[in-house]
């Protein structure tokens, strides 16, 4: 064992399979909060970061949860060298088509960064899996096949944590003279890992006592040269990204669900359960542990447990420690075997599981919701409303106030016996600043001149609404997207509702351009995770709802176009006010059933935006 440093990147798993690392201040402060709560907990993203309000990370389960989607996503704690680029606080990126700029993967931009420390001229990326060449010199990203060049740009930011801790001599960090990451003949070309010996302490040599012993064996043990020797696992098969990424980047990378820091604090083990196993048998060294993906040593762990159990160790329910957050799998079958050795009796539970999506329901077990005779509904663009001025609009809802009482208008903040603040905008018809008019509905009295500003500045869509009450005169429609809108009952039971069937609600928006009505007129908007799949219990309320929502839909307001709280991007499709359930058989991320209050509370979003039971028998 030798003590070694390293810096900590905490990374996200995306679409494409790809780690994607979070920023040094995001990973900072995860790392505060482990800290602060050693046991663990969640972490709340938009502390770091206000473009992440919506994220949390539970770090028991290692997942990433965004709130008003429910997506889950794998997280990982990656090690690095410290004298690599994120040790060094050095980030690289690439243009994309819009014009910013996206951080490179770590196992992309570490190699990049000493190829440029090298004084190489460029640097070949296809060894590990990308068909492009980062060229120095006009500090472009080339690529091999299209020739298409993109500008990069190496950026320094805030470094990565440091950590310090005990690791095995295999998991230490080698020279950085090691490997080699390319140059102006060689491109990226790299020496493979040299193979480790296997680890000797007590804990793995158990760990390959029982891993030899388990059905799973002979599946997870590495390949290639028998004997003493066991070579990495991640460089076997001469896969060259994987035996590329041990050399290129100068150092090693540790997975969190193998974290030698954690491994080494276990304590001592009775010798009596410790033998090593034959080499016939395979063996695997902890620098071969930390080369498994997580669901390997998910494997790992319940082959072991197997073993524990076969062998005769007895074994009684016991309950997480910390209370109701889930266990690690990854730790906790490494905790079951410690435990076990020790003659402590142990049986983990599983932790819950993100449930988005019903089982695969066929075409002809989706039935039409009764009392509604279609099953989709499409909007298109809207319409510019011809005829009445805004002037018209406006007083169509007052009574004229001739003697003004000694008040404040609540829009311009002047006096309603004053003129108003406001001044006419260029093209629009006079109108007197001191004439004062009372809602028929809510009573509350403005200038005229205030809410023809305020209606200009709107939808102009022949409605209005009082800034004070929010009371809604007219018929108020919103700046919803063209797009389609299917509904169907599935024969599936939401939690909280075991008597009656679902309804699954599926919107689906294409991008496409601003309108007159958006923000940015003749822009393009993304709309991002759609077809969007909600939920309903199929029972009287239920379809009340969704009968309101279809109102809602054909008046174009469930969507619009703005700046989504969760990642910050703008001119995109977002959620408008009327909250949907996105999650189908749980509620981890709160957007979920059961939630005995869900139904009452979408109606009342809905009156808000004027949809009433009036509204559907009309």
């Amino acid at each position: 064992m030798l003590m070694a440093s390293a810096v900590v990147v905490w990374e996200w798993l995306n679409e494409h399979g790809r780690w994607r690392p979070y920023s040094p201040a995001v990973s900072h402060h995860i790392e505060a909060v482990i800290r602060a709560n050693p046991r663990g907990g969640s972490v709340v993203l938009g502390q770091a970061d206000g473009k992440l309000a919506p994220y949390l990370i539970d770090l028991q389960s290692m997942q990433q949860f965004r709130q008003d989607t429910g997506t889950l996503r794998p997280v990982r704690r990656s090690f690095y060298d410290p004298t690599s680029a994120p040790g060094q606080g050095v980030v690289w990126e690439w243009e994309n088509d819009s014009g910013s700029w996206t951080p490179y993967d770590m196992e992309i931009g570490i190699p990049i960064q000493v190829a440029r420390d090298r004084q190489q001229p460029w640097l070949d990326l296809t060894p590990i899996g990308f068909c492009y060449v980062i060229d120095f010199t006009s500090m472009s990203q080339v690529n091999r096949q299209t020739q298409r060049r993109r500008r990069v740009q190496r950026r320094l930011d805030l470094a990565y944590p440091l950590v310090s801790g005990t690791l095995p001599k295999s998991q230490s960090w080698p020279a950085a003279g090691t490997g080699t990451a390319g140059g102006a003949s060689s491109g990226a070309n790299v020496t493979p890992a040299t193979p480790q010996p296997p680890c000797s302490c007590q804990q793995c040599l158990l760990v390959m006592r029982v891993k030899a012993a388990a059905t799973a064996a002979s599946t997870l043990s590495p390949q290639g040269r028998k004997g003493k020797g066991s070579p990495s696992l991640g460089a076997r098969n001469g896969s060259p990204r994987s035996s590329s990424l041990a050399a290129a980047a100068g150092g090693t990378r540790g997975s969190a669900s193998a974290s030698a820091p954690v491994l080494s604090s276990a304590g001592p083990l009775s010798p009596r359960t410790v033998k090593a196993p034959a080499a016939s048998t395979g063996t695997l060294s902890r620098a071969g542990l930390a080369t498994l993906s997580r669901p390997a040593l998910q494997r790992i762990a319940m082959a072991q447990s197997r073993a524990l159990i076969a062998s005769g160790v007895p074994t009684v329910p016991v309950k997480n420690l910390n209370g109701s957050s889930p266990v690690h799998p990854a730790l906790a079958g490494i905790t079951g075997i410690l435990m076990s050795a020790a003659g402590l009796p142990v049986c983990l539970t599983r932790p819950p599981k993100l449930v988005l999506h019903p089982p695969s329901v066929s075409k002809s077990d989706m039935k039409p919701i009764p009392g509604i005779g279609t099953s989709c509904r499409k909007t298109s663009k809207k319409q510019a409303r011809q005829g009445k001025t805004p002037e018209e609009v406006v007083k169509k809802y007052l009574q004229k106030v001739r003697n003004p009482p000694e008040e404040d208008c609540t829009i311009c903040m002047e006096k309603l016996a004053s003129p108003s603040g406001y001044k006419n905008a260029p093209g629009q018809p006079l109108v007197k600043p001191d004439l004062v008019g009372k809602l028929t509905k809510c009573g509350h009295i403005y200038h005229l001149h205030c809410l023809v500003a305020m209606y200009n500045n709107g939808n102009k869509d022949g409605s209005l609404q009082c800034p004070t009450c929010k009371t809604i005169y007219g018929v108020k429609t919103g700046t919803q997207p063209p797009g389609k809108m299917e509904y169907h009952a599935i024969p599936h039971s939401l939690p909280g509702h075991p008597d009656c069937r679902t309804i699954r609600v599926i919107y689906s928006i294409p991008p496409g351009i601003q309108g007159p009505e958006h923000t940015n007129p003749g822009k393009p908007f993304t709309a991002r995770g759609f077809p969007r799949h909600c939920y309903l219990p199929d029972n009287e309320k239920g379809r009340k709802v969704l009968k309101m929502l279809l109102v809602a839909w054909d008046r174009r307001l469930i969507f619009t176009v703005g700046v989504s709280s969760t990642t910050g991007e703008s001119d995109t499709v977002i959620w408008n006010e009327v909250h949907h359930k996105t999650e189908f058989g749980s509620n981890l991320t709160g957007h979920g059933f059961p939630d005995p209050n869900y139904l009452d509370n979408v109606l009342a979003e809905l009156s808000a935006q004027g949809i009433t039971e009036e509204s559907i028998r009309e």
